[in-house]
């Protein structure tokens, strides 16, 4: 069982393959478990490339938590740095537990051997949505930043559909100015209007002006999709400024056959939709800013080898 969104077996998923591939005696590396157990459950390549915004992967970062929980409950020892070796409590609990574990026996299983600061009381346990989830703390944190960052960018899209037409074409060309495009120099401006010709903004890749990348901006509400037609106008204002690149956003959507067309026309058109649009704004702090920050540490493994 993985949970919702992840091809990754929850980490109490794991324990019982982790036993499983070091039940002949045999100590191993962290490492060599961590493909083991992959291989033992059938962890697919997939799977084993989900990341997380910390920049590890999903899968190593649950096997930590499996045996770190094994470790505690001293299910498994550490004969050397970096290796790990079943105890007789492992392979009694290996036969104990045949059908492996989900969140709510591996609560009941490991929770006496964590920290006290760590267990939640009887009262908590019975308000929290969360109780029987035993996750890893790290992914717990960017869950709850994903849904603030979702609640973030509705807001959002609902300030930019409301915002005057000048302001939103000027948001989206220091969107593009603070991602990179532009150089140092920051070469971009709005050049939207009753006479743009078709283009809302230019950004100027070189000092000279010779590499450019045009923007046109729809600030369109939820369900007004974009669709082929503006595309081809979009196209057809590029052709008439000798451009071959740019760079089409929306608060709305696009509909399949602007899809379609963007993608098989010579010109180079990037379709950014409402979505996009508010998820790159708060990676790159357009129109937000950082509340609050947070920090998770690790033990350093390589530090240990």
């Amino acid at each position: 069982m993985a949970e919702s969104g992840s091809l990754v077996p929850i980490w109490p998923m794991l324990v019982v393959p982790t036993l499983q591939v070091i039940s002949d005696g045999q100590s191993r590396h962290r490492r060599e478990i961590f493909d083991a157990v992959a291989d033992y459950a059938k962890v697919g390549d997939e799977a084993r490339a989900e990341t997380l915004k910390s920049g590890s992967t999903r899968f190593e970062q649950r096997m930590g938590w499996a045996l770190s929980n094994l470790s505690k409950a001293r299910w498994v020892v550490r004969p050397e740095r970096g290796r790990y070796l079943i105890t007789e409590a492992g392979r009694t609990a290996l036969a104990q537990y045949p059908g492996g574990f989900d969140y709510g026996l591996a609560k009941v299983v490991f929770a006496p051997f964590w920290p006290e600061k760590t267990k939640v009381d009887s009262t908590h346990a019975a308000t929290s949505p969360q109780a029987d989830e035993v996750s890893d703390p790290v992914e717990v944190i960017e869950d709850a930043i994903a849904r603030i960052e979702a609640r973030v960018g509705d807001e959002l899209l609902d300030r930019l559909r409301d915002s005057h037409p000048d302001f939103f074409e000027q948001a989206v060309v220091g969107l593009l100015l603070k991602m990179g495009y532009g150089g140092a120099a920051q070469r971009g401006k709005r050049i939207g209007g009753t006479n743009d010709e078709g283009v809302d903004g230019l950004i100027d890749q070189d000092a000279l002006g010779i590499d450019q990348v045009y923007i046109q901006a729809k600030r369109y509400k939820e369900g007004n999709n974009v669709g082929r037609e503006a595309i081809q106008a979009f196209v057809g204002a590029l052709h008439g400024f000798g451009a071959s690149r740019g760079v089409f956003l929306t608060t709305s959507a696009f509909t399949g056959g602007a899809i379609e067309y963007a993608n098989k026309v010579p010109s180079r058109i990037i379709l950014i939709d409402g979505s996009r649009l508010v998820e790159l704004m708060i990676a790159y702090r357009v129109g937000v800013q950082e509340e609050k920050h947070f920090s998770a540490v690790e033990v350093d493994e390589d530090y240990f080898n």
